[in-house]
């Protein structure tokens, strides 16, 4: 328990290399810069990887994390249970899962592509041509959990591959022509970053060569700052990033959304927002706990 005057101890976990595809080396570069971020503010800060904060039963008032092994998750949401306050969530992180994210985008009523959410074990029913066939029940973690395609017989394919992976559920998404935008945000907090991942060759499997050239498209990035917090809010994840696509109208739609990505273009100025974020936090906790 955390005493009045008492200097603020936080434990972090990191994210297993196995669930950084392509991005280790920037997955490991945000968490440790944050964890200095604070440690600047006068807390105490101790790391663990994922498997060893479970493997210990490490325990906390206060984590911050971007765990994403499902023990790891589990054992989150039940420290949050017992009142301890985590950023990123544990109910957050699974709220990123795919199929959860789909059904939180759509229900909140944020802009997404024209959606459905498939068992595997049978034929592809959805009517949605060309689109994207993603792995429902996970985050992205090889290549072929997200592919693209132009017909039922290449969806076909697609499903016998989930099928004999044993993944037992899909999200299907409609294709959206236009340029495609990523960004990262920090609830609560005045930072908020975007660019065109095609021009910076910013890419964790290559997928985004099939929207093709940026064309610079106009959009208002207020409107997409907008749509990414209340996402953040919905979904319950603070620290984020995500995909969209701008179309030639400047429409935008959320395609995809993250707990706690990389943010490889922008760490330097993330972090300190980021242990901002989860320092604030911190605080209105401790001030609600002491009134």
């Amino acid at each position: 328990m955390q005493g009045r005057g008492e200097k603020i101890r936080i434990v972090g976990v990191s994210r297993g290399n196995e669930f950084s595809p392509n991005h280790v080396g920037n997955d490991a570069a945000i968490f440790r810069l944050t964890a200095e971020a604070l440690e600047k503010k006068g807390c105490e800060v101790t790391l663990f990887p994922e498997k060893e904060f479970v493997a210990r039963q490490i325990q906390s008032d206060f984590i911050f994390d971007m765990a994403r092994d499902r023990q790891t998750v589990s054992r989150l949401k039940e420290l949050e249970d017992k009142g301890a306050l985590v950023v990123n969530s544990g109910y957050g992180i699974d709220n990123c899962v795919r199929k959860a994210m789909t059904e939180l985008l759509v229900a909140n009523g944020i802009p997404h592509p024209e959606s459905a959410v498939i068992p595997t074990d049978r034929e592809f029913a959805p009517d949605i041509f060309p689109c994207w066939i993603k792995r429902g029940d996970s985050h992205a973690m090889v290549k072929e959990d997200v592919v693209y395609v132009e017909c039922r017989e290449e969806a076909e394919v697609v499903m016998a591959d989930f099928r004999r992976r044993q993944i037992p559920v899909a999200v299907v998404n409609e294709h959206l022509v236009g340029d495609l935008v990523k960004f990262y945000g920090v609830q609560g907090t005045d930072f908020f970053y975007s660019f065109y991942p095609t021009e910076q060759s910013h890419s964790k499997f290559g997928l985004e060569a099939i929207n093709g050239e940026t064309r610079g498209f106009p959009f208002d990035v207020a409107v997409l700052r907008e749509y990414a917090n209340r996402a953040a809010e919905a979904l319950n994840v603070p620290v984020y990033g995500g995909d969209c696509v701008v179309s030639a109208a400047g429409e935008i739609h959320i395609i995809d959304f993250n707990d706690w990505p990389s943010f490889a273009r922008c760490r330097d100025e993330a972090a300190p927002k980021i242990a901002e974020c989860i320092y604030n936090r911190i605080i209105s906790k401790l001030n609600g706990r002491h009134e």
